[in-house]
């Protein structure tokens, strides 16, 4: 199924076995999340290099393509380096095969379509995350909501 689709995007909670994949098509209206995050996504930067005190695990979502799928992945921790960013493959893949749970992957500022941190306890961004909850039951939505502080 994920390899007909041409993006899908995961929803990181705690670890792996907590993750929800949901498929989205490219032209898929909701997807203006992306567009909200990418707009924010220097002052995200910003904060991420000084974070306040009452904040923590910050993370992007980035694209990987494997052929003609594409799958994306939050990216837990990560750093800036010469060339973009490196950091820790924080799901496991469905759609693609050329990484694993785990791996670093190098991507570019061009891969990055969402960012999010914890804040006293509760998400700040994450805005695909927020989108994937209106294609989820009631149920999955509400235990995510509850369980990782997501307010949307």
């Amino acid at each position: 199924m994920l390899a007909l689709a041409p993006g899908s995007a995961s929803a990181q909670g705690a670890g792996p076995g907590d993750d929800k994949t949901v498929i989205f098509t490219p032209d898929d209206p909701e997807m203006a999340a992306t567009a909200q995050a990418l707009a924010s996504l220097d002052d995200f930067l910003a904060l991420s290099e000084a974070p306040p005190s009452d904040t923590d695990r910050f993370k992007l979502k980035v694209k990987v393509r494997d052929g003609n799928v594409i799958e994306h992945f939050w990216v837990i921790p990560f750093r800036r380096t010469e060339t973009g960013f490196v950091g820790i493959l924080a799901n496991q893949p469905e759609g693609v095969h050329n990484v694993v749970l785990g791996q670093n992957v190098e991507f570019t500022r061009d891969d990055i379509s969402d960012w999010g941190y914890t804040r006293a306890g509760r998400q700040v961004g994450s805005f695909t995350v927020c989108v994937m909850f209106d294609k989820m039951s009631k149920e999955e939505a509400d235990c995510m909501r509850d369980k990782y502080g997501f307010d949307c």
